[in-house]
């Protein structure tokens, strides 16, 4: 019964935003955390097989996991993607991977080239996120100009500056496109051709650098922001504009339930969030009780 209510207690707190940054409601409780087998992961992704892929930056490879166990089934492409920071599958097939290092992003036609040479090298200097969006274009920050760039079969169509240092790209239900603009303390909002939509930024919500970024089928925002140690939901739809609506981790480093240690990466499936801890070298599994 206390198990009954208390998950109660957070699916109420979840469902009901509460403005500003005291809004430190969970929105999801500690539910796994995996081995500390991986070196420094950044964005991860689910895969068409169900799989849980993650960028492991300082492993440079493309790591494998169950997203039951939390353990690593088996990596891709290790020691050819210096520096990797996203992966992203997209619905005709294909994969983005930002590989920092080489200023690329790799393009792959599906899971079995992983292990091959990419049939593409989109240039992104410094580039840290991308996103094969359902349009069929790709998005990829490039963090060394500040630029937004939309490749579509290999060229250039549109591109937004202002974001230096700019981590992850995703894409909300309704097609617009969110950039988690880490150095400003913003997410920005853009259509698809790169107008600006909407800014979310302020006091409320205390960001302190946030990377990488989920949307959930209401169109809510999970962003890690990582320099807080933080995981943030937010209805960019609230009455009175982007809301908070509550907050995993304390805001100082550590590993245990509700603790990150910059974490990174973020990704939803249904009621169960995956985060890297980054630092603590492992993913962890949060969820959302309802019966």
């Amino acid at each position: 019964m206390k198990h009954l209510i208390a998950a109660l207690t957070l699916l109420i707190g979840t469902l009901s935003p509460v403005n500003g940054q005291e809004s430190s409601v969970p929105f999801a409780g500690f539910d796994k955390a995996g081995p500390s087998v991986l070196n420094d992961p950044h964005d991860l992704a689910f895969g068409p097989d169900g799989r849980l892929y993650v960028a492991d930056k300082f492993g440079h490879r493309i790591a494998v996991l169950d997203p039951e166990s939390l353990d690593l089934l088996e990596s891709y492409s290790t020691g050819k993607l210096p520096g990797v920071h996203d992966i992203s599958f997209g619905p005709n097939g294909q994969i983005a991977v930002e590989v920092t290092g080489l200023s690329s992003v790799f393009v792959y036609s599906g899971l079995d080239t992983l292990n091959t040479s990419p049939t593409a090298m989109l240039p992104a200097p410094r580039t840290e996120g991308a996103l094969v969006h359902s349009n069929g274009r790709i998005y990829a920050v490039a963090g060394g100009t500040g630029h937004l760039v939309a490749y579509e079969n290999g060229s250039v169509v549109a591109s937004a500056g202002g974001h230096p240092g700019a981590h992850d790209v995703g894409e909300a239900p309704d097609g617009s496109v969110w950039v988690a603009d880490n150095f400003n303390r913003r997410l920005v909002r853009y259509s698809p051709d790169l107008d600006v939509l909407q800014v979310v930024e302020g006091p409320e919500f205390g960001f302190a650098g946030p990377r990488y970024l989920d949307i959930d089928s209401f169109g809510r925002l999970i962003v890690a922001d990582q320099d807080a140690h933080r995981i943030l939901m937010i209805n960019p739809d609230g009455d009175q504009g982007a809301e908070l609506v509550g907050v995993l981790g304390s805001g100082q480093p550590g590993k245990g339930p509700n603790l990150f240690d910059d974490p990174e990466g973020v990704a939803i499936r249904g009621n169960e969030y995956y985060f890297s801890d980054s630092d603590n070298n492992r993913i962890v599994r949060y969820t959302v009780v309802t019966n």
